[in-house]
């Protein structure tokens, strides 16, 4: 398992070094922030406090970064675009860089209103990229025959079935534990930020999970991980990305068909099939509609059939062209 990010001492005096860890644990357990999202946003302080350190020439601390004006802020973003940074990455970073600059205020040890006007990168409106439903079906069949043993065969396909089946992010899967297993037709999800939401269950998804503990070697205890690894710890999201990547090389499917895919292809799958756009969002966890919305140029021709046999003035017009 990878080690937790941690701040580069060599990039931080003392006193920033102790705010920043003050941080890090307003993350985790004010912000609930996962431990993915921790890891990017300490890499991403690192990143500008390295920046710092020969831009102002010694080791930044608290003062330094009380001091910086927005032509430093700039700076540091032309030093990331001169190094090939995704626009993505930067603004990631940026985000980092704010939030710690709110934790200093709130903890009354520096308010710089310099960070609040620079500009984040515009990036472009990324549209989410599913999975036909022929594909989906032959991932989670084939999901089954890529593993070294049964019982790991029925806890792949149960994963990726839950994700596709339910919406899940893979976090969001993986963290269940096994008091959690679904045992009727509705369960409430922990999703970002600590937001609890409810979604429906397929039988198959309860099949396919209930099919994965039987076979389960492991002596799973109520508060321990529903799904588990070869040796009976909590299984990894690397452990299932490296699947779906097994997956597309076997099926012939794009680099975009990543665990992720599932989720964005039971949003679209349901969309097309005439589902409430704002319903969606909350089987999401969406906290803006908006972001729920990019669904809606995924699939225009499915979207257009359902309006055309859906909408009064459609069927009207259909048969005035009969």
């Amino acid at each position: 398992m990878a080690r937790p990010a941690r701040l580069n001492q060599d990039h931080a005096s003392p006193g920033l070094a102790e705010a920043v860890a003050g941080w890090v644990r307003w993350l985790a357990e004010e912000r609930r922030a996962s431990v993915h999202t921790s890891d990017a946003y300490i890499r991403d302080l690192n990143g500008f406090l390295a920046f710092l350190a020969p831009h102002l020439g010694g080791t930044p601390g608290i003062e330094s970064l009380d001091g910086l004006t927005s032509r430093d802020f700039r700076a540091w973003l032309a030093h990331r675009a001169m190094g090939n940074a995704k626009k993505t990455s930067t603004a990631r970073a940026l985000s980092a860089v704010r939030s710690f600059y709110r934790h200093l205020a709130r903890a009354g040890l520096a308010e710089n209103a310099a960070i609040a006007g620079v500009r984040a990168p515009r990036l472009p409106r990324a549209v989410p990229r599913p999975l036909t439903e022929d594909e989906a079906a032959e991932t989670l069949e084939m999901s089954a025959r890529q593993a070294s043993a049964p019982w790991i065969g029925k806890r792949d396909a149960a994963v990726l079935t839950l994700l596709y089946g339910c919406g899940l992010r893979i976090d969001e899967a993986l963290r269940l534990n096994r008091a959690q297993a679904p045992r009727t037709e509705s369960m409430v999800i922990t999703g970002k930020g600590g937001k609890q939401r409810m979604i429906p269950v397929l039988a198959t998804v309860r099949a396919a999970i209930d099919d994965y503990l039987l076979a389960c070697p492991h002596d799973i205890a109520p508060n321990g991980p529903l799904f588990v690894g070869v040796r009976g710890g909590r299984l990894g999201a690397r452990r299932v990305q490296a699947l779906m990547q097994k997956l597309r090389a076997a099926l012939n499917l794009p680099e975009t068909a990543t665990p992720h895919a599932l989720r964005h292809s039971f949003a679209t799958h349901l969309l097309a099939g005439g589902g409430d756009l704002r319903v969606i969002q909350e089987l999401l966890g969406h906290a803006s509609l908006s972001t729920t919305q990019r669904y809606t140029g995924v699939d225009a021709d499915s979207l257009m059939a359902v309006y055309d046999a859906a909408h009064p003035r459609a069927n009207k017009s259909r048969r005035n062209r009969q």
